[in-house]
């Protein structure tokens, strides 16, 4: 039995994209467990290369994952129908197609990236080999404010076989290292209004909805529908009661839905909350505000007339 560790190490990866270009949206960022296999790899494209050490052929996925390089990793993942991997946010993955699909969705997502790798270690017996690591994962994504950052610190385990000479990774599974808080908007409780009698906002314009991983813009008319530009998704508002703007959200593209809350600020052109998951494909049973993340959401065009 073979085991290894290894110390910080950090991959970079900054994508110049035109104005206008990036795209992004409402999923849970998501995050393939290989994007966050992140290690130096200019030491070990230094040394020989040895396809026969699974520690080496982690970090050529991981070099072929910050180069966007779905011929290279498609070498080296295992694209066995069975095959089942888990990351945050209670998301499941089976087979090469759903992990591909993740991989595009997160590249589409990214204006920069570094993986910071706090500990890990790797062991080998016979045809398989196994490993263990904790990191820090920060993405970057461009809003109208700017390029915003944030850091996920992540947990990740998985397996690897040697098929005929060649490591594939099999299976693997990513969890955060902290706790995650409770989707829940943070308000002064405001007993002026009530349900019978609620406050009227005219939501019509462009707004930008930020997540912790990505940004887009959604269209509204005056009840808060609409389109935004992720995914097909289309955003319909339920109800606004003193500045809590509540609705769901759903997506086209990749077969989801949920719900949302935010407050909305005093005059009316940003508010904070959260979203969750209600549905992902024929995933039906999903704990109410379980799985989610934060929203912030920036008003683009001007205030519309009274």
């Amino acid at each position: 039995m073979l085991s290894r560790t290894a110390n910080v190490d950090t991959v970079w990866i900054k994508k110049i994209r035109s104005k206008g270009s990036h795209r992004s949206g409402l999923v849970i960022g998501l995050v393939s467990m290989i994007v966050v296999l992140g290690g130096s790899w200019s030491a070990w494209a230094k040394s020989s290369g040895n396809l026969d050490d699974p520690e080496t052929v982690i970090r050529m996925i991981v070099k072929a994952n910050a180069q966007m390089d779905m011929k290279t990793l498609e070498v080296h993942m295992a694209a066995d129908e069975d095959t089942v991997g888990y990351t945050i946010g209670g998301r499941k993955y089976i087979g090469w197609k759903n992990v591909k699909q993740a991989f595009e969705e997160e590249f589409s997502m990214l204006s920069g990236l570094t993986i910071d790798i706090l500990n890990l270690k790797v062991w080998q017996k016979g045809e398989v080999a196994w490993f263990a690591m904790e990191i820090d994962y920060n993405r970057e994504v461009q809003t109208a404010d700017g390029p915003k950052k944030k850091t996920w610190p992540l947990r990740d385990t998985g397996v690897l076989s040697r098929r005929e000479g060649k490591w594939m990774l099999v299976n693997w599974h990513e969890s955060m290292r902290e706790p995650i808080k409770p989707l829940a908007v943070e308000r002064e409780v405001q007993p002026s209004k009530t349900e019978e009698n609620p406050i009227k906002v005219n939501l019509t314009g462009q707004w930008e909805i930020q997540e912790e991983d990505k940004a887009y813009q959604v269209t509204l008319d005056g009840t808060g529908n609409g389109p935004y530009t992720w995914q097909e998704g289309r955003l319909q508002t339920e109800k606004v009661v003193d500045r809590l703007w509540s609705g769901t959200w759903h997506q086209k593209g990749n077969d989801r839905e949920g719900g949302f809350e935010v407050l909305l600020s005093e005059d009316g052109k940003t508010a904070d909350g959260v979203w969750w998951y209600s549905r992902v494909g024929t995933q039906k049973n999903i704990p109410p505000r379980e799985w989610g993340g934060t929203y912030k959401i920036k008003r683009l065009s001007p205030l519309p007339s009274p």
